[in-house]
């Protein structure tokens, strides 16, 4: 997973996270405070009642000592019939004393009845029930003279319209958060374009480091991101400066080295060719003029690098190249050292394959890929060169049966010097498969290394097609 694609998701992970608590938290507020300002007009609305109930019951019983006959519960029911959607009394046994709907006596009604709400309101305690239709049962206590509770009145209102206001207000909420979402989503998706944007061109800067080309590294920031871009861009300067440095001193010492060895090999061949008594003698002269050999084709590996570490794409020459027909005249060539080491060349060439190449380097190239399979391979194998256009890009496959390189050289078999541990058997300068990547890089092409111990080696040569 990316990196701009991790940092989105945590970002939008703990957003929604922290707003979703957030969300939940305002939610059981609503209904928290909600409840508590229903109870606070509820009771504001007791308060009323219960006064204008104890007044009627303070007549009463000033008429009752003075001989006069009077009913409480009608009195406070003919009072208060209008203060709630319904209004009930009960007295001290729980039984109903009065009942008004709307605003009106009902004489044989049945209403539904919370008997622990009454009981808790005999204790002198306001007390209340919601049902699920939205109704609230509001219990009062009605003290006498005494202090006893000797009624209860309860009021019962609809809610429902609080309800809805409750749900509106979720429903916004809710659409907020939707809305908010989004806003943090796309907010998200710009934070992590603008925070990873300095990252990929660091990366694409370190990228080009490892192909060698060295470009001035710069962003105008001054954070940690601009620090690490100003030290990027020293480290690229000082590596330049030691590879070109290296570079040099490896064409010079080539360059220094080539006319004395030439001299050196001249007279050991003379030597070999004059010597016919002597055969230790004779023998230490070959070696001489083998090793001379060897030389000189490490000499000329490294003149043809520093050739190339000074070309440009305009100085290659390249023109439109049918790859199959130059492999097939590479194969012809090679065709007798496969002879000599009884090794079966099978040629699979498409027609028409084009790429733009110089044809002599890519000739070296194919031909030392060819070469370091036969050297490589064993006796009575089989060696597959094949050509195919795939795509928008040409392919030279070269497949044998060798004796492969173990997972651990794959990546460096491909750098200068470097050469796998089970070649020892064989000469070589570790510089022809180097040679022949960045003859396929020098193309805009690159190389393909695939090998497994005992099975076998396949290189392919990757150009692009035209």
């Amino acid at each position: 997973m990316k990196y701009a694609t991790k940092l989105l998701l945590n970002y939008l992970f703990f957003s929604v996270l922290s707003f979703t608590i957030i969300i939940i938290t305002v939610n059981k507020a609503i209904d928290y405070y909600s409840f508590v300002t229903i109870e606070k007009q509820m009771m504001e609305k007791a308060d009323m009642c219960e006064l204008t109930f104890r007044e009627i019951l303070t007549k009463h019983e000033k008429s009752t000592s003075k001989g006069l006959a009077s009913d409480v519960s009608k009195s406070a029911l003919e009072a208060l019939k209008s203060s709630a959607k319904e209004v009930r009394i009960y007295d001290s046994d729980l039984r109903i004393q009065g009942l008004a709907v709307d605003g009106i006596k009902i004489s044989n009604g049945k209403p539904l009845i919370f008997k622990g709400n009454i009981e808790n309101a005999l204790k002198g305690n306001y007390s209340y029930t919601v049902t699920d239709n939205k109704l609230i049962y509001f219990a009062i206590p009605i003290q006498d003279q005494y202090y006893q509770n000797v009624y209860v009145f309860e009021l019962v209102e609809n809610i429902s319209y609080f309800y809805d206001i409750m749900d509106k207000i979720r429903y916004i909420m809710f659409i907020g958060a939707g809305g908010f979402i989004i806003l943090i989503t796309l907010s998200s998706l710009y934070i992590a374009r603008k925070t990873t944007k300095p990252i990929k061109y660091l990366l694409g800067a370190t990228e080009r480091f490892s192909k060698q080309q060295f470009e001035q590294v710069k962003l105008n920031r001054k954070d940690e991101l601009g620090m690490l871009a100003a030290g990027l861009n020293q480290m690229g300067i000082q590596l330049n400066d030691y590879i070109q440095y290296q570079k040099q001193f490896v064409s010079n010492v080539s360059h220094e080295l080539k006319t004395p060895l030439a001299a050196i090999r001249g007279f050991s061949q003379y030597l070999y060719e004059g010597e016919n008594e002597d055969e230790d003698l004779q023998m230490i002269y070959f070696h001489l003029v083998n090793e001379s050999d060897r030389l000189t084709m490490l000499i000329n590996e490294l003149l043809m690098l520093s050739r190339f570490d000074k070309a440009d794409q305009a100085n290659l020459n390249t023109e439109k190249t049918d790859l199959s027909e130059l492999t097939g005249s590479v194969v012809l060539e090679m065709k007798s050292k496969a002879d000599k080491n009884e090794i079966i060349l099978e040629v699979n060439l498409e027609k028409a394959v084009f790429a733009n190449v110089n044809k002599i380097l890519m000739s070296h190239a194919i031909a030392n890929v060819l070469d370091n399979a036969i050297k490589y391979s064993n006796a009575k194998s089989h060696i597959r060169v094949e050509t195919f256009a795939m795509q928008t890009e040409a392919v030279i496959k070269i497949s044998d049966q060798g004796i492969g390189v173990d997972q651990s050289d794959i990546t460096r078999v491909q750098e200068r010097f470097y050469r796998a541990k089970n070649s020892n058997f064989a000469k070589g300068s570790g510089l022809g498969l180097p040679i022949c990547k960045e003859i396929v890089e020098k193309f805009n092409g690159h190389l393909v290394f695939e090998s497994e111990i005992e099975v076998g080696t396949t290189v392919s040569l990757i150009l692009p097609i035209t």
